[in-house]
């Protein structure tokens, strides 16, 4: 009836003695790595395997949706649709004690296998309307984390929903709260194109389920009513972002989001999806105007008395000397935002943001920067800032960007300058001094609009300080970061005169790239090594597509004819960054076209078919100056034969160009010139076969 796994007990009184759901060899592969290792290699294990089930059931960061949640050691929690566990150690951390309850013999051992030496877990394996008569009724907190949706499969009723809430109310304890978190069926990203997460099917929730299906999301409305209906009146929604199976950010209607917030939005790592729009772009419009409770891609409601936290960020997708959680919230009228370390290792981290403060403060007192006030909290793993009301730098030459107002730009890029620039000789400089961490008063911005010499003469907040170094930098360094930081995040931005930037800045094209390589291991710095979630992606493969770049072709050529040039900022060859060529043959079997390349380009690939091919590169001309297709700067995956041919045996061929060993200005152009001819998969392999053969 009982079994122990270490510390954990798996009561198995209502099992039915075999599984009626199973994801099959996945799960064995999952038994055998919580079985063989611990949770400590699960991210390399989750690097090396490159699969989604690992990635999605090992990943530390679905504790992202429970950790921030208010638990103590004098409570009960119950976790509904227990799973393979990927919560029920942050719950079992935070909480006296776990009571879970899950169908799955199976997953139930891979739960307890990876969380083995935590005594205060019960695992329920069996039918939920078989455990649910014999739970306590004092528990303070009840999860439905994912689970929610498939309430009609549990609770056999005409209202499934309703009466599953209001049969889990009578288990919780007067002041006790119910957390549900769901994926919104009228979420963007479905708009966008991304496929429903539990039928793997284009638009199902959109279309309101007209297919059928074991599975139902809601929208925001409908979950009121239901809560209503349950006779649950105090509840409160937070919208976790990008959604709530790897949530970076919570919001909630005290804190919605800014526009330009909301930018990491391609996060297919279960399947192949559709890019019909650039989710970003839409994302800032909604904000504006004031629908993003509609279209959040998840939802989290809290049944109960009403949170204290109005905000989160999370920052551990980084090595643990620097995990980060970062929160506002309100106490007794009174908003203060707090950094809290999330590993004993990020300790020193968060500490150090206090002596940061201290030694900013000192250097830039006299100027017209202002440092926001820390405070170290007691036991030292986390520190208090002031809550500042305003409007980001960011957010105000985005205007001026809309607007097409380059002056404005580089008058306020001028000022920011000049304001960095205060005793830049002191040892002691903030690497992270980029536009969203600087706070402008709100009055200099009036229904939109930024007053320019307004801004220009008003005091401005540094609110972020995070990656203060006890070393001089120079203000053209930390400025070239800024603007580098702000282009890549939003592809709108591509407009800036980057040439003037760095005029501005009398920077030369090697010194650019030396900052952009500085920035490279940077990243690799706070990231420890591990990849980065959206390496992950890229790595699982699956793909995006775009298929609004491919109407242009499908009245006036084949499909094969097709050139598409992808540009690499330093993120890989992604189909987002790639665009197809509208008319690139000037006579048949002759290309004939030039690009027009930004300075921030590392390496440019130019696919000159969908088919098998033989091409002849007859000219490269970058910037006027011959490029020869040498291997250290033309690199291929086709066989070179002689004078610049190559032969594809295959249906992907592609050159790339390495414009970081080239000249580079801030706009530049290359010119192309190829003879192509499409040939037989068979063909093309003889020919690629003689050329290993002789050359």
């Amino acid at each position: 009836m009982a079994e122990m796994i270490g510390k954990i007990k798996l009561d198995e009184k209502h099992y039915p003695g075999e599984d009626f759901y199973c994801d099959g060899e996945v799960e064995d592969e999952l038994l055998e790595i919580v079985k063989k290792y611990s949770a400590v290699e699960f991210q390399r294990i989750i690097e090396e395997r490159a699969s989604w089930p690992v990635l999605y059931h090992l990943s530390s960061l679905r504790e992202n949706i429970v950790d921030w949640l208010p638990m103590d050691k004098d409570m009960k929690v119950l976790e509904i649709g227990s799973g393979c566990g990927a919560i029920t150690g942050k719950l079992a951390e935070k909480a006296g004690s776990v009571t879970c309850i899950e169908l799955s013999k199976k997953r139930s051992l891979i739960n307890a296998y990876r969380h083995q030496d935590c005594d205060n877990v019960t695992i329920h394996v069996g039918n939920f309307k078989d455990v649910e008569p014999e739970l306590p009724k004092d528990f303070d907190y009840i999860l439905f984390i994912g689970v929610f949706e498939y309430g009609q499969s549990y609770i056999d009723t005409k209202s499934p929903f309703v009466d599953w809430l209001k049969m889990m109310r009578a288990h919780l304890k007067e002041d006790g709260r119910i957390v549900i978190a769901i994926e919104n069926r009228l979420g963007l990203k479905y708009f966008a194109g991304c496929r429903e997460d539990h039928l793997g099917t284009f638009f199902s929730g959109i279309e309101d389920y007209a297919q059928g299906g074991g599975v139902r999301t809601f929208v925001k409305s409908r979950l009121e009513q239901m809560f209503r209906d349950s006779g649950l009146t105090e509840y409160s929604f937070y919208y976790p972002y990008p959604d709530y199976k790897f949530m970076t950010a919570v919001y909630s209607d005290k804190r919605l989001p800014n526009p330009g917030e909301l930018y990491d939005n391609i996060r297919n790592f279960d399947r192949d999806r559709l890019l019909l729009f650039d989710e970003k772009q839409a994302f800032d419009g909604i904000v504006k105007d004031g629908l993003f409770p509609v279209f959040s891609n998840s939802y989290l409601a809290v049944i109960g008395k009403e949170l204290e936290i109005q905000y989160v960020k999370y920052s551990n997708d980084r090595a643990r000397e620097y995990v980060v959680r970062t929160e506002i919230l309100e106490k007794d009228g009174q908003r203060v935002v707090k950094k809290r370390a999330l590993s004993e290792e990020a300790a020193e981290h968060v500490g150090s943001m206090k002596t940061a403060y201290k030694d900013l403060k000192q250097r830039f007192e006299g100027s017209r920067l202002e440092i926001n006030e820390c405070h170290l909290d007691y036991g030292g793993k986390s520190v208090t800032f002031e809550y500042v009301e305003g409007v980001t730098l960011e957010e105000i030459l985005d205007s001026c960007l809309e607007k097409e107002d380059m002056d404005s730009f580089l008058s306020l890029f001028g000022e920011y300058l000049e304001r960095i620039s205060w005793k830049e000789d002191k040892p002691v400089a903030d690497y992270d001094l980029i536009f969203s961490n600087l706070l402008v008063p709100q009055e200099t911005v009036q229904a939109g609009v930024p007053d320019v010499e307004a801004v220009k003469k008003a005091a401005w907040t540094v609110i972020d300080y995070e990656w203060t170094f006890g070393k001089a930098m120079t203000a053209k360094e930390i400025a070239f970061r800024a603007v580098y930081c702000y282009v890549l995040e939003n592809e709108k931005r591509n407009k800036l005169d980057l040439g003037a930037v760095l005029d501005k800045l009398g920077i030369t094209e090697q010194e650019a790239e030396n900052y952009r390589q500085q920035e490279a291991e940077f990243q690799k710095f706070v990231t420890g090594r591990h990849k980065a979630m959206g390496e992950l992606r890229e790595a699982i493969g699956h793909r995006v597509v775009q298929p609004l770049k491919w109407l242009h072709k499908l009245e006036d050529s084949s499909m094969k004819e097709w050139v598409q040039i992808y540009e690499d900022k330093g993120s890989g060859c992604l189909e987002e960054h790639s665009y197809f060529l509208a008319d690139p043959y000037e006579e048949e079997n002759k290309m004939h076209f030039t690009l027009a390349v930004d300075g921030n380009v590392h390496l440019l690939r130019i696919d000159p078919a969908m088919d098998c091919c033989a091409v002849k590169i007859e000219e490269l001309l970058f910037n006027g100056e011959k490029v020869e297709p040498d291997r250290k700067t033309v690199v291929t995956n086709g066989k070179k034969m002689q004078n610049g041919s190559y032969v594809f045996a295959t249906e992907d061929p592609n050159i790339n160009i390495k414009l970081e060993d080239l000249a580079r200005k801030a706009d530049n152009s290359l010119e192309v010139k190829l003879e192509i001819v499409r040939l037989p998969m068979a063909i093309a392999q003889d020919m690629a076969n003689a050329v290993r053969k002789f050359w």
